[in-house]
């Protein structure tokens, strides 16, 4: 029956790169999150009135939907 050790170290500088990597991501999560909400208002504020009645909206809640 054979042993393995699976507790080895990371190479020098993983953790600093596994970060970076991160913190880009995290970047681009927030910029697709902020567009997607953009587009959305842009979407709703070009519905009349009557139309925002019919999905159960009012103008004000266009901003308050998109916090």
């Amino acid at each position: 029956m054979a042993a393995y050790e699976t507790t080895r170290t990371a190479p020098f500088g993983a953790i600093s790169i596994f970060r970076a990597v991160q913190g880009v991501s995290s970047v681009f999560a927030t910029l697709s999150a902020w567009n997607d909400a953009r587009i959305t208002r842009k979407a709703l504020s070009k519905l009349t009135d009557r139309e925002l009645d019919d999905i159960g909206l009012c103008r004000g809640d266009i901003e308050s939907l998109m916090r």
